[in-house]
């Protein structure tokens, strides 16, 4: 069988990525950053801000000159490979054989598929478009070999389909970046005055390697097919599921409370022999009349404890309806963790919030008054107070910054609440002030710590702040904004002491 390749070219893969998450970011030019070298450099770009001027790899300051309006974003670590990752996993339906491609492609093994849909051009139309339809900004191609299609989807804008045996008429007019090579072979190419693929054909492949070295002969036997290009596959997740039919219908709590333990026994014991944790649970319960009935649970760090899985799921049974009866239990875990064997320790130690019990407590917790209601905070890489703190999105995740060893008040107002100062001298620390009504006087007064604004954020005053303390032993955390200037100085209540 003749082997035919797709390759799938995500223009603006991180920000689609991102504009499906907020929508309300779709329509306006926004950019994802990173630092390098102490400067502010995009990473992405949206569709709207390349029309606007602000494009990949443009420091922020001059993308901000061009776009007044732009929308600046920290870049998060580890996106592209989760999104090609959750993407390829959706193209296994039209093909088994998927690969990731870093940094913006897939590469689909279609031998075999494409008549299911009734013919290339059709399965190409189908997937592009779903793709379209989901947000993401993709262009694909169809070739003999995953160099030829990479080549196609990236750099040619007629013909996405090239004909069996016509990879080398496909890529002659294309520029040398098409066969993927390294930037220094690129940069030499370009002063050498090779603008296409064509020429590079025609000359010897020693005077190639000469020139060039190895690899760029084995791209171009790549995108050839002389030589087989080895890609690693994606294996779609192995699913944690357990059934249990009923021989007579299930009607009370007890019953089903039996179910369940059996489905967790039998699930349990699978995750502990692979070592996994589950961290998301759905229980669907199938009645007899047909219907449906679902609850869910959900962990804040993975667990095979079949007890405290049990009392999770206790919280929910008062959701299930069994009407005329259940016949039928599925317990089915669509998120589950790796989990490091803890050794049993003969004496007690402190093990922070690495301690199953207080994972265990927490999940108890949040079945109870909902897992938003608790949050765990750790430092963000900003000097900007209202930017310094970020949400975990676990209870194992490690700060990425330490937290500042300047004192900072343990509640932080998420927005500064204005109040009226006096002071005796206007650069000094205030006497007194009044929140809401209420007036009170400072015994103490720390400060100033003056903190300057991110001028890559956003554009402002400075603050001058101090830490205070009133007569009833109260700690406070103000500041003034920008210079004291002819009485006009604004203050602000920002944050509570413990």
């Amino acid at each position: 069988m003749q082997k035919r390749f797709m390759a799938i070219w995500f223009r603006h893969l991180l920000t689609d990525g991102l504009a499906r998450r907020r929508p309300e970011l779709k329509d306006l030019p926004f950019v994802l950053a990173a630092p390098v070298k102490n400067k502010s450099i995009i990473i992405a770009s949206s569709m709207v801000a390349e029309r606007e001027g602000a494009f990949t790899d443009m420091a922020v300051a001059d993308a901000r000159a061009a776009v007044a309006e732009l929308v600046v974003i920290d870049e998060v670590a580890g996106q592209t490979v989760k999104l090609l990752r959750l993407i390829g996993l959706g193209c296994i339906r039209y093909t088994p054989m998927v690969s990731i491609d870093l940094p913006d492609k897939l590469i689909l093994d279609i031998s075999g598929c494409a008549h299911l849909w009734g013919g290339e051009r059709e399965y190409l139309k189908e997937i592009v478009l779903k793709l379209r339809a989901a947000g993401f900004d993709a262009r694909a191609a169809i070739a003999d070999t995953p160099g030829a299609a990479w080549a196609v989807a990236r750099f040619a804008y007629k013909r996405p389909i090239i004909a069996t045996g016509g990879q080398a008429a496909a890529i002659t007019t294309l520029p040398p970046a098409a066969l993927r090579l390294e930037p220094d072979i690129l940069e030499r190419l370009q002063k050498l005055g090779f603008r296409n693929i064509g020429p590079l054909l025609e000359l010897p492949a020693s005077v190639l390697r000469r020139r060039f070295g190895q690899g760029l002969l084995l791209r171009i036997d790549q995108a050839l097919g002389r030589v087989e290009e080895y890609r690693e596959l994606l294996v779609p997740p192995v699913p944690y599921t357990e059934r249990l039919p009923c021989l007579e219908p299930i009607r009370n709590v007890p019953g089903i409370e039996i179910a369940i333990e059996r489905l967790l026994s039998v699930l349990c014991l699978r995750l502990q022999e692979e070592g996994m944790g589950l961290r998301k649970a759905f229980l669907k319960c199938h009645r007899i009349d047909g219907r449906k009935v679902q609850v869910g649970i959900s962990t804040t760090k993975g667990s095979h404890s079949v007890s405290h899985l049990m009392r999770l799921f206790r919280l929910q049974i008062d959701k299930i309806e069994p009407a005329l009866g259940i016949e039928l239990f599925v317990l089915e875990a669509p998120r589950v963790e790796p989990m490091e064997t803890v050794q049993e320790q003969l004496w007690a130690e402190s093990k922070g919030l690495g301690d199953t019990a207080l994972a265990e407590l927490l999940d108890r917790i949040a079945g109870k008054v909902g897992p938003q209601a608790i949050r765990r905070f750790l430092p963000a890489e900003h000097y900007w107070p209202e930017r310094s703190v970020k949400l975990a999105t676990s209870l194992s995740e490690e700060p990425a910054v330490a937290w500042p060893k300047a004192l900072r008040p343990i509640r932080l107002l998420s927005i500064p609440e204005p109040i009226e100062v006096m002071a005796l001298v206007p650069d000094h620390p205030p006497k007194l002030f009044t929140h809401k009504g209420k007036r009170h006087t400072i015994a103490k007064a720390d400060g100033p710590e003056r903190i300057g604004r991110e001028w890559w954020q956003d554009k402002g005053e400075h603050r001058d702040y101090y830490r205070v303390e009133d007569g009833e032993g109260q700690r406070y955390w103000l500041f003034r904004s920008g210079h004291y200037d002819g009485g006009d100085a604004r203050w602000y209540l920002h944050g509570y002491f413990a």
